[in-house]
């Protein structure tokens, strides 16, 4: 949502932009892609016409890959105007469990709101993508799960290194993790300098890694060199060759039950 050509000239913004990097990403080999609409001026867009195109020309190049929209609150705070790619059909839409500060910017979710989109992802057939910043965030999963509000199978993202959450630490991990539900598909993401610390430590624990430049535009933890997608996903793969690591496949992870039933 962040990152401009002007700072990071690799970073897609149109739609044919965003399906190609998609395509190359889906054929070097990945799990589920998180995307992002944007207007043509490069501002975020949570309209079901911006993502109508993405949607369609990634599910016509990669069709095994599990699509995840964004239910982002950073610009829009309405949980209806939020999920109208709902009506699209996406596999997964992602689900930040409260509100949260960012270094220059909050990102509003309130207990309400959440609630409202939980149910919402549910009645479209699709399934959270849940971005867990701290140890709040991962008890009021379990809270949603008890209301019934959200169901297996469980995808998490555990995202480090936000000024304003859990750290690239080992106590902080494990303070999250430890309550998780049973079987839940975790992921490790980290922000800017944090993100290769947090896939190290993802292949270390064999959990998943979120990788991208919405998290971080560097390749260098010293930050002087912009990178692309592309670039980063080639290192994930050369780690995850190092480590002896099994990479899950699309079609593995959308046959877990990740598909939406309704998609076209």
């Amino acid at each position: 949502m962040v990152p401009m050509k002007a700072r990071v000239p690799s970073v897609p913004i149109s739609s044919q932009e965003i399906i190609e990097q998609v395509h190359q990403a889906y054929e070097l080999g990945i799990t589920m892609v998180h995307v992002h609409a944007r207007k043509q001026c490069g501002k975020p867009s949570s309209e079901a016409k911006d993502y109508a195109p993405i949607i369609e020309g990634i599910r016509k190049n990669c069709p095994d890959l599990v699509i995840c929209a964004s239910l982002s609150g950073r610009d829009v705070s309405d949980p209806v105007h939020r999920s109208e790619v709902l009506s699209l059909y996406p596999d997964m839409a992602s689900l930040t469990l409260s509100s949260l500060n960012f270094p220059t910017q909050a990102s509003l979710n309130s207990p309400a709101t959440i609630q409202s989109l939980a149910n919402r992802i549910k009645k479209f057939g699709a399934h959270p993508e849940l971005e867990v910043f701290d140890v709040g965030m991962a008890n009021y999963l379990l809270y949603l799960i008890r209301k019934r509000l959200i169901n297996a199978p469980f995808y998490v993202n555990i995202i480090l290194g936000n000024i304003a959450g859990a750290q690239t630490q080992f106590e902080d991990i494990a303070a999250i993790c430890t309550k998780m539900p049973p079987n839940a598909h975790i992921s490790l993401g980290g922000i800017g300098q944090y993100q290769i610390d947090a896939h190290l430590m993802a292949l270390g624990a064999g959990l998943g890694a979120r990788i991208g430049l919405e998290d971080n535009i560097f390749f260098d933890r010293n930050k002087k060199s912009i990178t692309t997608n592309m670039d980063l996903l080639k290192r994930m793969h050369q780690l995850i060759d190092l480590s002896g690591r099994k990479m899950m496949n699309a079609k593995e992870f959308g046959q877990l039950g990740f598909y939406n039933l309704n998609r076209s």
